[in-house]
């Protein structure tokens, strides 16, 4: 497992539409997914230690970044055959089991995460209401092991200040993680 850090943001990039499979049987795309205030995407996946960390917190920020009218969605582009725990139907389960409250897809063909520009996971992607990114930087301070309770929340405050002014801090930290397992 090779650990991985995002490059800096690029302020304004355009968010690429997709059209992919969700765990819950249905398709979803780029204006499917976005909130009146911005979206939130997000390449994760199952296996990895960085995820597993902070896949808590990442259902706690999505559910109070909604009412700030952000929306979220997470990608998995890993290769399946080489991690089992990544495959559609463990997907499944996870998203079950967490009760993610945002759709889950899956990349099969990598496409997007070459379109986005993700390199790790976990991979977060925030933009503005006009699609414009505005933060691509870490959830918080957790690497491998969840960081204490009391730290700084990074991503639901920068995210928070894009549905607020339109646009993200201007000092980010990227977010550090398992490189995407590429076919």
């Amino acid at each position: 497992m090779v650990s991985t850090e995002t490059p800096v943001c690029q302020f304004d990039q355009p968010a690429i539409d997709f059209n992919l499979l969700g765990v819950d049987g249905k398709r979803y795309n780029l204006a499917e997914c976005m909130g009146e205030k911005g979206l939130l995407v997000m390449f994760i996946c199952n296996h990895c230690p960085y995820v597993k960390a902070i896949r808590h917190r990442i259902i706690r920020d999505v559910n109070e970044l909604n009412s700030f009218g952000i929306n979220a969605v997470a990608i998995m582009s890993n290769n399946p055959d080489e991690y089992e725990e990544d495959s559609f139907e463990n997907m499944k389960k996870i998203s079950d089991e967490h009760s993610f409250p945002f759709p889950y897809l899956i990349d099969e063909t990598q496409e997007i995460a070459k379109a986005y520009g993700a390199v790790c996971t976990p991979d977060f992607f925030g933009y503005n209401s006009n699609l414009k990114l505005q933060y691509r930087g870490r959830l918080d301070e957790s690497r491998k092991e969840t960081a204490p309770e009391d730290v700084r929340r990074d991503l639901f405050e920068a995210m928070k200040e894009v549905a607020i002014s339109g646009q993200g801090p201007r000092e980010q930290i990227p977010s550090m993680g398992c490189s995407i397992k590429w076919f």
